[in-house]
């Protein structure tokens, strides 16, 4: 008899939450032996959806980030659309998982030289792209005055996380997510960028 394949959507889910929290727990090392029971699946399950933990750890990355940047399509006006983005960023980077996360990054980095490098590249690396192409649109539009794009989306995105993350890594607080901060971040950052006819 030849095995059923689990390649179920809902498996696929589960295992990326269970990837999550034992990266978040256990650091990168975790075994994929311990993956796979966290999410109740046999190991070939879990290399039936995913070829090797490194493939695993990558699309939990893609996952969170995906989270994040579907915020710049809602097709909504700027500054509900860049509160929207500012709101999923700081709730899935400053949130346990998001801070444990990186806190692992960081500490693996020297080791896993190439999984860093992958981690920066499909995080921050593609966030700060595609809010750069987002932000450029607004320009081209007249909503944001001329700038590089790339500088202004490393701004908005230092405003939204830096203090507030060293809070979580350094001093350990928890208390990181002020739901007023968005906004008063993204109208500071539209009063900066104003176009140059509505700047004062």
């Amino acid at each position: 008899m030849v095995p059923v394949v689990d390649t179920s959507h809902g498996t696929r889910q589960r295992l990326l939450e269970a990837a999550c929290e034992a990266f978040r727990e256990e650091g990168y090392q975790v075994s994929i032996d311990r993956i796979a029971a966290r999410a109740q699946v046999a190991r070939q399950t879990l290399y039936n959806h995913f070829q090797s933990k490194d493939e695993l750890f990558g699309e939990v990355v893609r996952h969170s980030v995906l989270s994040v940047l579907v915020t710049l399509e809602s097709g909504e006006d700027l500054r509900t659309t860049l509160v929207a983005f500012g709101e999923a960023y700081r709730t899935r980077l400053l949130g346990p998982n998001g801070i444990s996360i990186f806190r692992t990054m960081a500490a693996e980095a020297p080791r896993f030289p190439e999984l860093a490098k992958q981690f920066f590249r499909q995080g921050p690396q593609t966030t700060r792209r595609r809010l750069a192409e987002y932000l450029a649109r607004a320009m081209e539009a007249g909503r944001l005055r001329q700038d590089d794009p790339d500088f202004v989306a490393e701004m908005l995105t230092a405003m939204l996380l830096d203090f507030d993350r060293l809070r979580g890594l350094i001093d350990l607080q928890t208390d990181l997510l002020d739901s007023s901060k968005t906004a008063r971040v993204v109208d500071c950052f539209l009063r900066a960028f104003a176009p140059e006819k509505d700047a004062p």
